[in-house]
C-alpha cells in the first residue's frame, strides 16, 4: 500500500501517519479497470471506497439501461460505507471503472471502528445523522401509506354503500309486501274460494314469465295506467298497489280477463292482491341477492388486491391485479374517464410479491386519471415480451415536461399539492419493480399520449424471490 499516496489526499488531513498507516492496514488496494464493476447498485455498502488515481463511473439504472450519474475522477472521492452508520445503508449506484488506478477498500466496520476511536464526537454526530434520516424517512413512509389506505377505504365504501344501500330498502319493502300477501290469502280464505279455483289461479300466476330485458319506463307507465283502469271499472279499490307490480311483470289485460273469470265477485280484489305481491317478492328477493352479491364481489376484490390471505410470493396474474385496483379506484373512473383493456391472451403468470404490484398499480392508475383531471382515455395493456411480461397504463393527459420526466422516480419528488394523490409516489414503484422484482419501469411522455411502462421477469432473478 503505497502510504504516501494517501498522505496526499486531503481527505485525510487531520490523521497521524500512525492512524494512516492504521487505516491503510485493515484495508486493501484494488486496482481499477475500465468497464469492470467495483460495487453494485442496491448492494449492502459493506466497504469504503476511496479514489487515489484514474476515474470511476456512478451507474444507475434507469429504464432499460444504465445513466452515468456522477464520477470520481478527483483523487479523494469517496464512494459507500453507510453500513459504518447504517444498517439498512446501501450503495446508491454501481461503481464502474473507466480509466486505469486503484482505490483504498476499507469494511465499513473498520470505518465505523476507526471513526469512533478517533473522532468520538464526529462519530456520534454521523450515526446520529443517519438515525435522524432513517426516523424521518420512516415517518414520511408510514404516513404515506396511511394516506393510500384511505384512499383506498373512502373508495371502497363508496363502492359498497350503492348495494349496501339498495338491499337495505329492498328489505324494508319486502317487509311490507310479505304482509300484503299473508292479508290477501287471509281474505282469500274468508271469500271461501274453493281449492280448485285457487289452484287455476296459482296457474295462471305461473303462466307469467318475468322480462329478461329491462323494459321500457314509459311503456310500462302507460301499462300501468291501463291495468289501473281495468282494475277500476272491476271494482277494485286498491288498483294503485296491484297495478304497478302486474304491469311490471308484464301482465296484460286478456289475463286479468282470465282471472276475473276464475274468481268472480269479492274474491277477485284479495285473489289479484296475492297474485301482485308474489311478483313483488320475488322481485325484491332479486334485488337483495344482487345487491348482497356485488357487495361479496366487491370484498372478494379488496382481499384479491391487498392479498392478505396469500403467501408472499406467488403465481401472480397481472390482470387480475389490475382489474382489483380499477375497482379499488373505480370512484375515480367514472363520468368522464374511458378505460380501455388490452390484456394480451398469451400473457404467462409470473412469480411476483402480488400486493406490492397492485400498490404499484394504484399509484400509476391514480396518476394517470390525476393527468387527465378526471377526462379522457385510459389505457391499461398487458403483454408478452420473452421471458418477461409487460404492462402498460396510458393516458390522454396533457404529458410530463422533460425536466419532470427526468426527475419523476427521485425520492420524495412530487409535482402534485398536498393531499393530493395515493402518497405512494413514482420512486417507491420503482423500487418495488426493479428492487423487489428485478424489473423495469420507465415513462413515455407527450402531449395527449403519455405511457408509464413496467416489465417484470416471469421468475423473479436468482436471490430476489427472499428479499
Amino acid at each position: 500500500m503505497r502510504i504516501d499516496a494517501l498522505r496526499s489526499l486531503s481527505l485525510f488531513d487531520g490523521l497521524s501517519d500512525e492512524q494512516l498507516s492504521e487505516l491503510a492496514e485493515a484495508g486493501e488496494q484494488v486496482g481499477i479497470e475500465p468497464g469492470v464493476d467495483l460495487f453494485f447498485e442496491g448492494e449492502h455498502a459493506d466497504f469504503w471506497w476511496v479514489l487515489v488515481e484514474g476515474a470511476i463511473d456512478l451507474m444507475r439504472h434507469l429504464g432499460r439501461e444504465d445513466t452515468v450519474v456522477g464520477r470520481m475522477d478527483v483523487p479523494g472521492r469517496w464512494a459507500g460505507g453507510f453500513r459504518a452508520w447504517d444498517p439498512h445503508g446501501v450503495y446508491l449506484a454501481t461503481g464502474r471503472g473507466v480509466s486505469d488506478g486503484w482505490v483504498l477498500k476499507v469494511p465499513a466496520q473498520v470505518l465505523r471502528e476507526r471513526s469512533g476511536a478517533w473522532f468520538p464526537f464526529l462519530g456520534h454526530l454521523v450515526e446520529g445523522l443517519y438515525g435522524t434520516a432513517r426516523t424521518i424517512e420512516s415517518t414520511a413512509r408510514q404516513r404515506e401509506s396511511l394516506v393510500t389506505l384511505g384512499t383506498l377505504a373512502a373508495g371502497l365504501a363508496h363502492e359498497i354503500n350503492n348495494p349496501a344501500a339498495a338491499a337495505a330498502r329492498a328489505v324494508d319493502t319486502l317487509e311490507g309486501a310479505c304482509q300484503t300477501l299473508l292479508s290477501s290469502l287471509s281474505r282469500l280464505a274468508q271469500d271461501e274460494i274453493s281449492a280448485r279455483q285457487f289452484t287455476e289461479l296459482d296457474a295462471l300466476r305461473r303462466e307469467v314469465e318475468p322480462k329478461a330485458a329491462v323494459p321500457d319506463p314509459l311503456a310500462i307507465a302507460d301499462h300501468e295506467e291501463a291495468l289501473s283502469s281495468w282494475l277500476a271499472n272491476h271494482g277494485i279499490e286498491r288498483d294503485w298497489t296491484i297495478a304497478a307490480p302486474l304491469a311490471a311483470a308484464g301482465v296484460d289485460l286478456a289475463w286479468c280477463e282470465r282471472a276475473a273469470s276464475v274468481l268472480p265477485g269479492v274474491a277477485l280484489e284479495p285473489g289479484l292482491e296475492w297474485v301482485a305481491s308474489t311478483f313483488s317478492v320475488a322481485t325484491l328477493v332479486s334485488e337483495v341477492k344482487e345487491s348482497t352479491r356485488r357487495i361479496s364481489e366487491l370484498v372478494g376484490t379488496f382481499k384479491s388486491y391487498s392479498q392478505m390471505d396469500r403467501a408472499s410470493i406467488q403465481p401472480t396474474d397481472v390482470a387480475d391485479g389490475l382489474e382489483s385496483t380499477l375497482v379499488m379506484l373505480s370512484h375515480k373512473l367514472r363520468d368522464g374517464v374511458k378505460v380501455v383493456r388490452d390484456y394480451g391472451a398469451d400473457v404467462p403468470r409470473i412469480e411476483a410479491y402480488a400486493g406490492e404490484l397492485n400498490q404499484v398499480w394504484t399509484n400509476l392508475i391514480d396518476n394517470a386519471v390525476d393527468a387527465m383531471d378526471g377526462v379522457g382515455r385510459l389505457q391499461v395493456a398487458t403483454r408478452a415480451d420473452g421471458d418477461h411480461v409487460v404492462v402498460e397504463i396510458g393516458d390522454t393527459g396533457q404529458g410530463m415536461p422533460p425536466e419532470v420526466a427526468a426527475r419523476a422516480f427521485e425520492a420524495f419528488y412530487t409535482t402534485k399539492d398536498v393531499g393530493k394523490g395515493t402518497g405512494l409516489g413514482l420512486d417507491i414503484a420503482r423500487r418495488i419493480v426493479v428492487d423487489r422484482h428485478g424489473g423495469e419501469i420507465s415513462i413515455d411522455s407527450r402531449p395527449g399520449a403519455t405511457v408509464l411502462r413496467v416489465r417484470i421477469p416471469v421468475r423473479p432473478p436468482k436471490g430476489r424471490a427472499a428479499t
